[in-house]
């Protein structure tokens, strides 16, 4: 069966990863991979985390099964953290999947049971995962404007052309903050005009929510979110805890269905549940159970809170540093662009060629197309790597 088995392509961010860790040089600064990191190189395991796992390690009484769609408890919880009162809870279907990316999954596979003919467009760019997913699922897909690399801003005016010529039963896919890999967020003005738009054209919104709170706020960051659903009748909202609460290890997703009428929510729900007893059958539970523990405590919310804006601070700070060391190093504002963006990701107006050299000549890596991972750099290595990218891009 193997012998002639060729394998894919390796992912191109972990293809950095791997190159970083092999590298010996000791001034190595990576910007590659999308996590949070503090300014020695850690990701940390969050306080209210470790104290939420210690009282579930000595209350928990059972490892049995929850549900095929994973526990209601966990559902309201993190549901009610991304949509607060924004939606009838009548009107919701939810699921519990391994991950942000297996909401994602998940997503799809309830548009391809319901609509198999629909298209998803996604923003140029996304996070390469959206399509291969979409690819290997064997569903259409286009793409709209989003970015323009000659501004490094949202490209505003070929966004609203191209989302007027989406189809209805189609499918937007948008991110609800932190855009990955630019970095560029949509204003609450232009949330507005989607949600027109979408509507008029009986389009169907999905919101790819990985960032909450690493951009302005826990509040805002899904601002834009809950003016949409408020406006069109039904959407889908996949949702990570990967970042939010530094569960990466422990695989924390969620997708939420927001219906037009309790009965769909009802029908949809019962899809949910069967499109999980197809793949994984029943979800993880260890780091839902986290999530659930920490929003249902006041205490352990207000310090996970605290933390969370800790590193969007940080975040923040070093994406300041950045702009105020390549406006030194050029002696121009070619790349203040980086103050307006929001969470870890930008992206550099870079070639594939500048890319490697900075890799080679450098040691600072970042994935082919010119994404780099703020969070990555330390008040000690900004200055250098400002340098080291006004060279390249010289």
């Amino acid at each position: 069966m193997f012998e002639h088995h060729r394998a894919p392509a390796p992912d191109p961010i972990l293809r950095v990863m791997q190159e970083f860790a092999e590298d010996p040089r000791p001034d190595k600064v990576d910007l590659g991979v999308g996590v949070y990191r503090t300014a020695d190189g850690r990701t940390p395991v969050m306080r209210a985390v470790k104290a939420a796992e210690r009282r579930v390690l000595e209350t928990q009484q059972t490892k049995g099964y929850v549900a095929l769609a994973g526990d209601p408890a966990f559902h309201a919880a993190l549901g009610g953290l991304v949509l607060g009162q924004a939606v009838a809870p009548d009107r919701l279907a939810a699921l519990a999947t391994p991950g942000g990316t297996g909401a994602v999954r998940q997503a799809f596979e309830l548009i391809r049971t319901a609509k198999p003919d629909a298209t998803v467009w996604t923003s140029a760019p996304t996070w390469p995962n959206h399509g291969a997913i979409l690819d290997t699922l064997g569903m259409p897909r286009r793409s709209y404007r989003y970015y323009s690399p000659d501004t490094s801003e949202l490209d505003r005016d070929g966004l609203f052309q191209d989302l007027a010529s989406v189809g209805a039963g189609d499918v937007v896919l948008l991110h609800g903050c932190c855009h990955n890999p630019t970095g560029a967020d949509l204003s609450l003005a232009d949330w507005q005009a989607i949600g027109r738009t979408l509507s008029q054209r009986g389009v169907l919104p999905m919101v790819d929510l990985a960032y909450q709170g690493f951009a302005t706020g826990i509040e805002t960051d899904v601002a834009g979110l809950r003016l949409l659903c408020s406006m069109v009748p039904e959407v889908l909202v996949t949702v990570s805890a990967s970042k939010t609460f530094g569960l990466y290890r422990d695989r924390v997703g969620l997708l939420l269905a927001i219906c037009g009428t309790p009965g769909a929510a009802r029908a949809v729900q019962g899809s949910l549940a069967w499109i999980n007893r197809q793949s994984y059958a029943f979800p993880p539970d260890h780091g839902a159970r986290v999530v659930t523990e920490i929003l249902s405590d006041a205490d352990l919310r207000a310090d996970w809170e605290a933390e969370l804006m800790g590193m969007r601070y940080r975040i923040r700070a070093m994406r300041h540093a950045l702009a105020d060391a390549l406006r030194r190093e050029t002696n121009t504002d070619r790349f203040d662009w980086l103050r307006a963006q929001n969470g870890l990701f930008s992206r550099l107006p870079a070639t594939a060629d500048q890319v490697e050299a900075l890799r080679r000549e450098h040691a600072i890596y970042m994935v082919g197309d010119g994404r780099i991972n703020l969070a990555g750099l330390t008040p000690d290595t900004a200055d250098r790597t400002a340098r080291a990218i006004a060279s390249a891009l010289s």
